[in-house]
């Protein structure tokens, strides 16, 4: 099978590269190669290749500075995914795409988790941008996966993980504060890439909720990461109030994987084992690259 990976820098991107190298032809770009929200760059790239898979992990996902750079973010977001809709519903190809939490307003109140069958209702630009990509998507190919997922880390790239274990080591004095009242599932980018293999071998068709299972805060998170690191750290949980941002984030981001398992597809692992399996896998990796070595 000849697999095209669009946004291959990507912690997403990256992993899905570990996952499907060997077993199929690939082809992976990134900006400046391609840009997605160009038709005659869409066109040359893919062109040149004739996927059977087009796999999108290309976004804008600087939350924040999506608030302020609108068109840039429905550019990637919203117009390149119905570039690569147009693309491969024109040569009968299938189009996997990333989505997002952040359709949803996070108002559900936990541990209530989302499913593919609730209203989506972005309460930030970013979300509105991935939701009309989604939108977009669906109005222009019926040969489609659109996988929702939430809180991803990986090896590749920058990640809330990384960022707290950057802080801790550099400063071990300071008592880090991470907020305690939003909540979701960590996911970790390589689970996701086997998730995505598995789903395109099955020649799955829809919408899909891929996180990881079960659920916990971002100070949950980074203690349990931290700890598991064995990296000296001082945490305290505070509140979202006590951090206010530019762009609102969910309080509630917890996704059920609710169409996967009823197909018997779903793959995804309890969060805290696969953290644990992140750090066993990358542990010196991670403190080299966090501190500068």
């Amino acid at each position: 099978m000849k697999i095209f990976i669009a946004g291959s820098r990507g912690q997403l991107g990256y992993d899905c590269m570990q996952v499907l190298e060997g077993k199929h032809e690939l082809r992976s770009m990134d900006l400046p190669e391609l840009d997605i929200a160009s038709a005659s760059s869409v066109e040359a790239a893919l062109g040149a290749f004739q996927p059977d898979v087009v796999i999108n992990c290309a976004a804008y996902t600087k939350v924040d500075a999506c608030e302020e750079h609108r068109e840039e973010a429905r550019n990637a977001n919203a117009l390149g995914p119905k570039l690569l809709a147009q693309y491969t519903d024109r040569h009968n190809a299938a189009l996997v795409h990333i989505s997002t939490d952040y359709v949803f307003d996070g108002q559900q109140t936990p541990p209530q988790p989302y499913t593919e069958d609730d209203p989506t209702l972005p309460s930030s630009f970013y979300g509105i941008s991935k939701l009309e990509g989604e939108q977009a998507i669906k109005m222009t190919t019926d040969r489609y996966v659109i996988l929702r997922t939430a809180w991803l880390y990986g090896i590749n790239g920058h990640n809330f993980m990384k960022t707290m274990l950057r802080l801790a080591l550099k400063q071990p004095d300071k008592t880090l504060r991470v907020v305690n009242d939003q909540f979701g599932t960590p996911t970790w980018s390589y689970r996701l890439a086997l998730q995505i293999e598995k789903i395109i071998e099955a020649g799955a068709q829809g919408l899909y909720h891929a996180t990881d299972e079960g659920w916990c805060s971002w100070y949950d998170l980074a203690a349990y990461f931290l700890k598991t690191m064995q990296a000296p750290h001082r945490i305290q949980p505070c509140t979202t109030a006590e951090y206010p941002t530019p762009a609102r984030r969910p309080a509630n981001s917890i996704l059920e994987n609710k169409r996967l398992k009823e197909q018997g597809l779903n793959i995804m692992a309890a969060w805290k084992s696969d953290v644990n399996e992140f750090v066993r896998k990358y542990q010196q990796q991670l403190i080299q690259e966090v501190s500068g070595k």
